[in-house]
């Protein structure tokens, strides 16, 4: 391992502790907009801040990319940090919101982590090591029916008005499901489906920020990673993520 999990866990607890103490005052919290529909706090900006310090100097050889502070220089070994999935969810009191931190060395996922300070909840993987929930080895459902599958999705504000919407994707498989969720953080979103809460999971238009963390919980957890026509990967426009057992019947609504 390129670095000690239990140091990882201990840094990104420390910064779901600061983003708490936001949380637990929102009605002072500070939030803009950098467009009009997708948010930023100053909540996002300060466990942004706190990582970027703590992982840099804890393992100055990484590189760094925030979703709000942007890159460093050594993009090719680097630290991939959303300080607040879910923002609109942290901003409206709601739980499910995560902090997500990965390192991608060479193109690679290696290290992944996210943190839901709200349900306290700590998911990590490590490259052909596992994954877990808590300390505890998860993995990805047994379900072999889509018919009888929890699906969830993801809305984004930014991405209602493109010619590829989601919304008619999500009718054709509702349609073909048992049950469909909506629950706002991508990056816990990927989590649900390594910890077998939910059969699969699919968005588009994400960033990889949006996604680095949670994308290796759940391969290490025995899921699967693909585009919308099955391509193997990690595709933040297109991810596609599955127990493995339903991909083949999903993949023909996406």
């Amino acid at each position: 391992m390129p670095i000690p999990l239990s140091e990882l866990e201990t840094i990104v607890r420390a910064a779901g502790a600061i983003a708490m103490t936001y949380f637990n005052d929102l009605d002072q919290l500070a939030v803009s907009k950098k467009s009009a529909r997708d948010l930023v706090t100053e909540a996002d900006v300060a466990v942004e801040h706190y990582l970027k310090q703590a992982l840099t100097e804890k393992w100055p050889e990484y590189g760094f990319w925030g979703e709000e502070s942007g890159q460093t220089a050594n993009q090719n070994q680097r630290w991939i940090v959303d300080p607040i999935d879910g923002t609109h969810s942290f901003s409206k009191g709601q739980y499910f919101w995560g902090v997500s931190v990965a390192l991608e060395i060479a193109g690679e996922l290696v290290v992944g982590a996210v943190y839901g300070p709200a349900l306290d909840d700590y998911y990590c993987a490590a490259k052909g090591q596992g994954a877990w929930k808590n300390g505890k080895p998860i993995r990805v459902s047994d379900e072999t029916s889509l018919a009888a599958s929890m699906v969830s999705t993801g809305f984004a504000c930014l991405r209602q008005y493109l010619p590829d919407n989601n919304l008619p994707r999500f009718c054709r498989i509702a349609q073909a499901t048992t049950g469909q969720r909506r629950m706002g953080s991508a990056a816990l979103d990927l989590c649900t489906v390594a910890d077998g809460q939910v059969d699969a999971f699919w968005e588009q238009e994400l960033n990889l920020y949006d996604v680095a963390g949670g994308a290796l919980v759940v391969l290490e957890a025995g899921g699967t990673l693909t585009d919308f026509q099955g391509n193997p990967g990690v595709f933040p426009k297109q991810i596609l993520a599955t127990n493995g057992k339903i991909l083949d019947q999903l993949l023909p609504l996406m």
